[in-house]
């Protein structure tokens, strides 16, 4: 059996004698040993007592490949909540193991990435909550309402606070020696042109446009004439990347974005909807939520609820996710409006 293999294989990797894993597991060594020779398997109560042992996952247990592995640890993440301290620091090791194998090491790492950014998120969510506690029961508190409002990502009016000048230096570098990265060219432009370090953009933009034949360079001469304040620039850009044929679905989700922005709202919906028909399946949500949001902004109750359940439905049709943190957001969010 699989399993009885792969708990022998982890046992001599770590020099481990049958007798002093039976001691740890309150077995004897002869059930160590008939589970290695494929003749009985552990009692599934000891399977997670065995995984914290050897430091892996159940699934390792499993004998599952490094691949099938990461795979299931990221379904893990994205399905979860707040993950308790000694579940995250099963995954960390787990990635680690995994990191070893060079052909998987950028995978894991970015895997890493994503569960501290989970973590981050989640742990931002719980200090809104309380934070909008604090605030409540301190009558307005001015340490309670920075707080929440930092919990909350808003916008930071201290230019030391919000400038992204060590980002934009990693990446202006980062760009330099990879001048063929495309998403890695538009970070470093959004955060210029987020920092209004406009000149450095549009010089930035130029080896964008030498790479980039979409609508991606007009949407950054439209970004760029925004934060300048040259509507008439913005709306030819807008003109050009609205004819341009040919383009990819997220064209049509950035307009519906610019047109929010512009607060002209029925033609942001126009092309948030015709960007989620296009869009080959699985469909991402972020159209449907952006109109639940417009319709939140207006004050329509009904079309924001009805957005949340589209919402909902892709991402049970399109992603098969029927539980977990995710689709709760969205459900208390229609209940709010109920």
């Amino acid at each position: 059996m699989e399993m009885g293999k792969e708990i022998r294989r982890l046992r001599n990797d770590r020099g481990i004698t049958q007798e002093a894993l039976a001691a740890a597991l309150n077995v004897t060594a002869q059930t160590v040993s008939k589970w290695e020779c494929g003749n009985s398997v552990p009692d599934v109560q000891l399977l997670p007592e065995i995984a914290i042992f050897f430091g892996v996952t159940i699934d390792r247990l499993f004998a599952m490949t490094p691949e099938q592995q990461l795979e299931r640890l990221e379904n893990h993440i994205y399905g979860s909540g707040l993950i308790n301290e000694a579940e995250q620091r099963q995954i960390e090791r787990q990635l680690r193991a995994i990191a070893e194998v060079k052909a998987l090491e950028g995978k894991a790492e970015l895997m890493l990435t994503e569960l501290y950014n989970h973590q981050a998120e989640q742990y931002r969510l719980l200090a809104a909550e309380h934070g909008r506690k604090a605030v409540e029961l301190t009558g307005g508190d001015r340490e309670a309402v920075s707080e929440l409002a930092n919990a909350w990502g808003s916008y930071m009016p201290d230019w030391n606070v919000r400038n992204h000048h060590a980002l934009i230096e990693w990446f202006a570098d980062f760009c330099r020696r990879n001048p063929e990265n495309r998403a890695a060219l538009m970070w470093l432009l959004d955060n210029l042109i987020d920092d209004r370090r406009l000149a450095e953009a549009r010089e930035w933009l130029d080896k964008l446009a030498a790479i980039d034949d979409t609508f991606r360079t007009p949407m950054y001469r439209y970004l760029i004439a925004q934060a300048a304040g040259d509507a008439a620039e913005c709306d030819k850009q807008l003109r050009a990347i609205e004819a341009m044929e040919g383009q990819e679905w997220c064209r049509d989700t950035t307009l519906g974005d610019f047109y929010t922005q512009r607060q002209e709202y029925d033609r942001a919906i126009e092309w948030y909807r015709r960007g989620q028909e296009i869009q080959p399946s699985p469909k991402y949500v972020d159209s449907a939520v952006s109109i639940a949001h417009i319709c939140e902004i207006r004050g329509d109750k009904a079309g924001a609820i009805d957005a949340y359940r589209e919402t909902l439905r892709l991402m049970k049709e399109e992603w098969g996710i029927i539980s977990g943190e995710e689709r709760e957001e969205y459900e208390r969010a229609i209940r709010r409006l109920q």
